[in-house]
């Protein structure tokens, strides 16, 4: 009994301080950008890399555990966002709106999540490309989109391949609009919000709810 106290305080023990690791991690990532390095994430929370790679492993370990933690915050928000109690073109508008204003309050951790360093910082570092290791970022906001469509949204009997297409589909647009904005700041974000809710607006706003679910 008392092993599995000491077992479970330990574990404890190691959630925090991974906790504390990935939260030095995204200080450093908010200043340096994609130029953040295990070095000097090292020193920020006050350790030894070596102690860092224990933690994670290598740049790799790092970076995925950075990715879920942001992953999972921006799900949850634009889960709420789909859910909010108002009309369907709103909540449209709402979910775009939701990703951009992620993307666009912490851009130098978007940078880092999506795009190599610069020739300033080398974009590789023991082997590590962080462009590289975007895709599977997201594939997983497609998926997870797409079980949102399927539970909302009647596409008849192709419903569940239909929803993959449009999840990863609305994901990529996002993506690409959002890279293409953040770069450039062509317009406003209202006006992209409203021009690529507009694009979407075709088959979706004909579709009906599935009977008994929390509608789109």
């Amino acid at each position: 009994m008392e092993s599995t106290r000491q077992a479970e305080r330990q574990r404890t023990a190691a959630e925090s301080r991974r906790r504390e690791l990935l939260e030095a991690a995204d200080r450093v990532v908010l200043r340096d950008g994609p130029g953040a390095s295990m070095n000097a994430i090292a020193a920020e929370a006050g350790i030894t890399k070596p102690i860092l790679y224990r933690h994670f492993g290598d740049k790799g370990g790092l970076y995925r555990a950075l990715a879920k933690r942001h992953t999972d915050a921006l799900l949850i928000a634009l889960r709420a966002a789909l859910d909010a109690p108002a009309e369907r073109r709103r909540r449209v508008e709402s979910t775009l709106d939701t990703y951009l204003a992620a993307i666009e309050a912490r851009p130098q951790v978007y940078r880092f999540l999506m795009h190599p360093a610069d020739d300033a910082a080398p974009a590789t570092e023991q082997g590590f490309d962080v462009g590289r290791h975007s895709a599977p970022l997201l594939r997983r906001l497609g998926e997870e989109l797409a079980l949102v469509i399927a539970e909302r949204v009647d596409l008849g009997p192709d419903s569940e391949a239909m929803a993959r297409i449009w999840g990863h589909g609305i994901v990529g647009m996002m993506h690409a609009a959002g890279d293409w904005w953040l770069g450039e700041r062509p317009c406003s974000r209202e006006q992209l919000v409203s021009s690529l809710a507009d694009l979407l607006w075709g088959r979706l706003s004909a579709a009906d709810d599935r009977p008994g679910g929390p509608g789109f």
